[in-house]
């Protein structure tokens, strides 16, 4: 069965040279009561405190809160790429994380070049990796460019070089954060069917958006996350009436086609 625990997993990050550059973070920390200190005593702040939540096969969970609230950090620490420094994270089944545009691109290799690796990363079959190569290529729309380096790419070159290799693959848990849902319009419009089609196929999704709309729709559970420690867990419904204006709210909504 297709699981995922986080159980009590705080986070800290060392504050270096936080009598100059770091002040007004330092400040911003002390205020909200995130300052700590680690074993080398060195000043950190502490990004995660005591998160916990199981997900089994099924689950839709949806992050929100103000920016700096943690929701990018817990994805990552899911994802392996930051360290808990308190708890544990225990994961049955293959994790997609779809974090970052360039996430695990080599810049100084090809868009075909990439792809491969990608593949190659999976276990694909030869015949497994051409299939993968044609569908990233129709879809990125990227042509001649998929044979020139990626640090040459634009920025929105690199989203839908990404966005197309990511969504190629099936997920069992999906790790999904807000960059996703931030295209241009024309580009939204060509990705909404296959990220949805991709959201359904996974076994778990674990979503950070401040759209609560996207929310309400994919999602069957939210955890309202504040100062680094879950404020609310409960229903979309639930939580997002906490969280909104009661404006907001109704918008949200009727947005997503559902009734308060």
């Amino acid at each position: 069965m297709t699981q995922l625990i986080v159980n009590d997993v705080s986070v800290s990050f060392p504050l270096y040279h936080a009598e100059s550059r770091s002040l007004k973070k330092t400040v911003l920390a002390a205020a909200s009561g995130r300052l700590g200190e680690d074993s080398r005593h060195r000043l950190t702040v502490e990004a995660l405190r005591g998160v916990s939540f199981t997900l089994n096969t099924g689950d839709r969970l949806g992050f929100i809160g103000s920016n700096g609230a943690g929701k990018t950090t817990l994805l990552r620490t899911m994802a392996g790429i930051y360290e808990p420094v308190g708890g544990s994270i225990t994961i049955e089944g293959a994790v997609t994380a779809l974090l970052d545009p360039g996430q695990g691109m080599n810049p100084d290799l090809t868009g075909n070049e990439n792809i491969r690796l990608r593949a190659l990363f999976n276990g694909y079959s030869e015949a497994r990796i051409r299939e993968l190569q044609e569908d990233v290529a129709a879809f990125a729309g990227l042509d001649q460019f998929l044979a020139l380096p990626v640090r040459t790419y634009s920025s929105g070159m690199v989203v839908r070089l990404g966005f197309a290799m990511a969504t190629a693959i099936r997920a069992q848990i999906l790790l999904m954060d807000e960059w996703l849902l931030a295209g241009d319009a024309s580009f939204l419009d060509k990705a909404r069917q296959r990220l949805e089609t991709m959201v359904r196929g996974a076994e778990i999704l674990v979503l950070s958006s401040h759209r609560p709309d996207i929310l309400l729709q994919w999602c069957n559970r939210l955890i309202w996350l504040d100062g680094g420690t879950v404020k609310a867990d409960g229903t979309p419904e639930e939580v997002l009436a906490a969280y909104l204006p009661a404006d907001q709210f109704t918008h949200a909504m009727e947005t997503a086609g559902k009734t308060a």
